[in-house]
């Protein structure tokens, strides 16, 4: 080691804390692709929850993935072992990028002498007391509300990348079931799911879509689905089709997400399928009513959220709400910004994505609005 090496400070240690849902931690991929670019000698590990760290295993800006169970806090061993994994690395700084009790714990249990996290109404709970650096987000996209965090760092607008490896199991596991089925070619996904009630649209007017795609873009439809429930709402888009869709097979996220690579457009409700085909840069029609799309819309030029209305409230409130909101969008608006979509995609246009610090506002709760970044 020369004298200049030996006089340089250590790298930094950073903890990412964002332990669910499968959206919610898509939309902080960007912040892990942001302090690898700019601290690029960092060590960098994350602590998740759950089925969404498949996606993150391997991710090239990653140097160390923490697994935890659903429901992790309710075991005092749990604790006490995620405790001493973590201390074990020697973390300087820890990232609360989902403000709740359960994160900011993760994250005192570091022992990072630097805890950031949110200010405001995104500091939840009991967040606020425990982290020791509040950033109050001005952003108006979930996503750059997350890499305002990274301000207290000197990381300030960086370039929105998501970079999720794709593995080769997974690839030749979604290539082998399309040469099977015929589906080497244009091909659409539409994910009938979604997390919360409230945000279920119905599923004869996927259907409807599925039909629209098949008859005016010769595109057949593969609806994808997790668990009994999604299942049978996959049958009733196919069955609603006309012959336009076939049921996909069982699909884990990697799988998921190879599947949607592939696809020519992806058309879903605010859930984690819509979140994960933008990530890995899939052209798509994202259906909300409970959110608004300026906030959780998907991220970029290429892509089209549609809104009739918005539900006011906190996210307990929109949660418990019936589906009306999302009754309200009608199936030809849905089929218009698909359309619009393929056009986009067909003339060329690709996603940038740049370092301004506003996605476009669109329009207001109402119509077809895409949630972009300016330039």
């Amino acid at each position: 080691m020369t004298p200049a090496e030996r006089c340089q400070p250590d790298p930094l240690r950073i903890l990412i804390v964002r332990l669910s849902a499968l959206g919610d931690v898509i939309h902080t991929v960007p912040v892990l692709c942001a302090l690898r670019a700019q601290l690029s000698n960092a060590f960098i590990a994350w602590v998740v929850e759950g089925a969404a760290g498949d996606l993150l295993e391997g991710h090239p800006a990653l140097d160390q993935l923490v697994r935890l169970p659903r429901k992790w806090l309710k075991s005092p061993r749990t604790v006490w072992v995620l405790r001493q994994q973590l201390r074990r690395l020697r973390f300087d700084v820890a990232i609360d990028a989902q403000g709740l009790t359960k994160s900011a714990i993760a994250a005192r249990l570091s022992g990072a002498p630097r805890r950031i996290g949110f200010a405001g109404v995104d500091g939840q709970e009991l967040s606020c007391l425990l982290n020791n650096e509040r950033v109050q987000p001005t952003a108006t996209h979930v996503i750059d509300r997350n890499l305002q965090l990274l301000g207290p760092l000197g990381v300030d607008a960086p370039p929105v990348e998501f970079g999720l490896p794709e593995t080769p199991a997974s690839a030749r596991r979604v290539d082998d079931y399309l040469r099977e089925t015929g589906l080497t070619g244009r091909f659409a996904v539409i994910n009938p799911g979604a997390g919360w009630p409230s945000k279920q649209w119905p599923a004869a007017r996927f259907g409807v879509v599925a039909q629209h795609l098949g008859v005016v873009h010769r595109l057949p439809t593969v609806v994808v689905w997790a668990g009994a429930t999604e299942q049978d709402l996959a049958r009733q888009v196919v069955a609603a089709s006309s012959g336009h869709a076939c049921e996909a097979p069982p699909t884990n996220l990697p799988e998921l997400a190879a599947l949607l690579r592939r696809a020519r457009l992806l058309v879903a409700s605010d859930t984690g399928p819509l979140h994960l085909g933008v990530a890995v840069a899939t052209p798509a029609v994202g259906l909300f009513g409970p959110m608004p799309h300026q906030r959780n819309g998907p991220y970029g030029p290429m892509h089209v959220a549609v809104q009739e209305t918005v539900i006011r409230g906190g996210s307990r409130a929109r949660r418990r709400a019936d589906n009306a909101s999302m009754v309200a969008i009608p199936a030809d608006k849905v089929c218009a910004a698909c359309d619009t979509v393929l056009r986009r995609a067909d003339s060329g246009q690709k996603n940038v994505r740049t370092a301004l610090s506003q996605p476009s506002p669109g329009q207001s709760d109402t119509g077809v609005a895409a949630v972009r970044r300016p330039g």
